[in-house]
């Protein structure tokens, strides 16, 4: 899941203009400029693509990294900051109304004397609960609150689409409550990983310091937090084994879990969470709660009492006074990202809110910064890539027509939402003032918990957006069979005042968007689930044979790059991701070969059709990230490393290939009897 490519709001009218103000000989084409021509195509086209334009824009130290992602993301921050700041200087608009609540949240965020002056005490109520508790029914009713307001300790919880029934919604349970995320931090024995170990339990210390602890009680306490949290670690499943929608869809009736996990009542956890009469729940790991279980009791109330006291600061420690914030950030982007300075307080507040209310943001953005025919002109490059998808399943000779029909029919039935909602969700209930930054978080968390809560036992609504109009991003939702495309992904950085000619369009947004999403319903995960969004088999037993020995290729091919010295990306883990990109730049390219450019053999800029298109395409993943970074996405993320989104499918193409002249035995081809090609 997930790219984008936008710049300017007059680059985003150009691009639905028909004519072009902008002198041709004034026109500097990011696709030559980004170019470091010192790197052979045929050795690193990542490099190649991309290089000049890193070694003019180092990363700065308040970034993990940079390229096309922070242009575009600075881009719509200073969007989003005139309407922030336009609705802060209402101080008379009518309360309730969205510039009120946009305005209220923006300016209680920048108010760091007032932020400063309430130190801890926005917690204090909460805090002085957590200390209340006496013994285990008090212990798990107050874990039950501590969901309900934007902390998540011990467990995971969220009301979802059934796997098996997409209609119904139903309650998940899944494995959490890590302060350091992912449990590989707990147990991998690399000098950096070790290193971040260690820091941790000084930042837990130092914490507790920060609220009030004594040296020996905030020593003590980070011991208690770090043996709690390496058992909850030690029993929580691997990454890549999250993957299998199947192992992790374990159904079981309220007292089937009850059974299982004695010391948790659920039916009384769900009801105080807000869900009542919860029948079944589909358990995620179930190993991991017969742990928690015994833990439960294991631990003392002390202990308990403890771990959630620092999962609650540390939930909502980016909202507190200057203190905990900055050892905070240190921590957590410092030492686990390798980001030495902060971003300035107006960038922060500015993604917080529109984090927070980005409904609201959203319907001032569609208003004021997104021009007439943006859904028409993405609906059609998502259409003409829909279209070119359906030929290649038709022609590919290692599946059988019984399963092809399967497959076209599941296409046929994808949803696009693009550009913007036709409705917005409705936050009149939420409260907004401009005395306490952290309530006014925390009211916009608990909005959005009991928004998702609410849906349990109603009927699943499909036309409920889960993005923003200004979210440069994109998703593909397997329960919907749904793919998700904001309006600002339109927007091509370095065009601004041109409209971009179709191998930028087709190489970033046809193939690294478009044709990314709908491959993800074919991935090795959304090829499980049928045209309704249900985990089905739709496969012939042949077919699906065929198609695993093809999955296991890019597994293969991905797990041999090493990132870093020793620290290889994780082949099974981004298998989806990497599937989805092999897919999206060949669906993108068959998409453009239908084009008049394409056809006509036009030449822009000394460049042929061809190697426009996969330089933009290398254009859309034009990431450069700092060393610790890069060390936390290959432990932590499903995605690869930028450099393999673009060389790994890249290698296995033929006609990037012909467009670059790449021999036999160049870095950037694969031997043919390793080249994987799946759709």
């Amino acid at each position: 899941m997930k790219l984008i490519t936008k710049l300017t709001l007059g680059l985003f009218s150009a691009l639905l203009l028909i004519g072009c103000n902008q002198k041709e000989a004034d026109f500097i084409d990011p696709l030559l400029t980004n170019r470091d021509t010192t790197v052979n195509p045929g050795d690193d086209f990542f490099m190649y693509a991309n290089g000049g334009w890193f070694k003019r824009n180092p990363i700065p130290d308040s970034e993990r990294s940079n390229g096309i992602f922070r242009t575009i993301g600075d881009t719509i921050n200073s969007q989003i900051k005139q309407i922030c700041e336009k609705s802060a200087e209402m101080t008379d608009a009518p309360k309730g109304s969205n510039e009120q609540k946009i305005g209220d949240f923006y300016a209680s965020g920048m108010d760091t004397l007032q932020i400063e002056k309430l130190g801890l005490s926005p917690l204090k109520a909460d805090l002085s609960r957590i200390k209340a508790i006496k013994d285990v029914p008090s212990l798990l009713k107050t874990i039950a609150y501590l969901h309900t307001i934007g902390a998540n300790p011990g467990f995971s919880l969220y009301v979802g689409q059934d796997d098996k029934n997409s209609a119904k919604y139903t309650v998940f349970l899944g494995q959490g409550g890590l302060g350091l995320g992912n449990r590989d931090y707990y147990f991998n024995t690399d000098k950096e990983t070790a290193n971040i170990r260690s820091e941790y339990v000084k930042h837990l210390e130092k914490m507790g310091l920060l609220i009030g602890k004594n040296k020996e009680t905030a020593k003590a306490n980070a011991s208690i937090i770090m043996k709690l949290e390496t058992e909850l670690a030690d029993n929580s499943r691997k990454l890549e084994a999250l993957r299998d929608p199947i192992k992790n869809y374990n159904k079981m009736g309220i007292d089937q879990i009850n059974a299982a996990t004695p010391n948790i009542d659920w039916k009384a956890m769900t009801a105080n969470i807000g869900i009542k009469n919860v029948d079944t729940v589909i358990v995620g790991q179930p190993e991991f709660y017969k742990a928690l279980n015994q833990m439960i009791k294991s631990y003392s109330i002390e202990d308990w009492k403890t771990y959630l006291e620092w999962d609650l600061v540390n939930s909502y420690a980016s909202y507190l006074n200057n203190a905990i914030e900055k050892q905070n950030f240190y921590f957590y982007s410092t030492v686990m990202s390798g980001v030495k300075e902060q971003k300035p307080r107006w960038k922060r507040i500015v993604e917080q809110t529109d984090g927070s209310l980005g409904e609201l943001i959203g319907q001032v953005y569609v208003k004021d910064y997104l021009p007439k025919g943006s859904k028409e002109k993405l609906l059609e490059i998502g259409n003409n890539i829909r279209d070119v998808y359906a030929e290649r399943i038709k022609n590919l000779d290692w599946m059988s027509e019984e399963t092809k029909k399967k497959a076209l029919f599941k296409l046929s039935k994808i949803v696009m939402k693009v550009g913007y909602p036709d409705k917005w969700k409705d936050l009149s209930s939420v409260q907004i003032n401009r005395g306490t930054f952290l309530a006014n978080v925390m009211a916009t968390n608990k909005w959005a918990i009991q928004d998702m809560i609410k849906k349990y036992g109603k009927p699943v609504d499909r036309t409920e957006w889960g993005m923003y109009p200004q979210t440069y991003n994109a998703y593909y939702s397997p329960s919907n069979n749904e793919i998700c495309v904001p309006a600002c992904n339109i927007l091509v950085p370095g065009f601004e005042g041109r409209m971009p000619d179709d191998a930028v369009l087709y190489g970033i947004i046809g193939g690294s968007t478009f044709g990314h999403e709908i491959t993800h319903g074919f991935d090795d995960q959304g090829s499980q689930y049928d045209e309704k969004g249900n985990l089905n088999n739709w496969w012939t037993a042949e077919d699906l044979k065929k198609f695993k020995a093809k999955t296991k290729l890019i597994v293969e091919q991905f797990s041999q790059y090493e990132a870093l010295p020793g620290k290889f990306v994780n082949g099974d883990a981004t298998q989806g991701e990497n599937i989805a990109d092999l897919g999206g730049v060949v669906m993108g390219f068959e998409a453009f070969k239908k084009s008049a450019q394409y056809k006509n053999k036009e030449k822009i800029s000394g460049l042929t059709p061809e190697q426009r298109f996969f330089l933009a395409y290398g254009y859309a993943w034009m990431v450069n990230i700092k060393p610790e970074s890069l060390a936390q996405q290959l432990l932590t993320d499903v995605h690869a490393p930028a450099k393999y989104r673009i060389n790994g499918p890249l290698e296995n193409n033929p006609d990037f290939h012909k467009a670059f002249n790449i021999k036999p035995g160049s870095k950037m081809r694969r031997p043919d009897n390793l080249k994987v090609v799946i759709w």
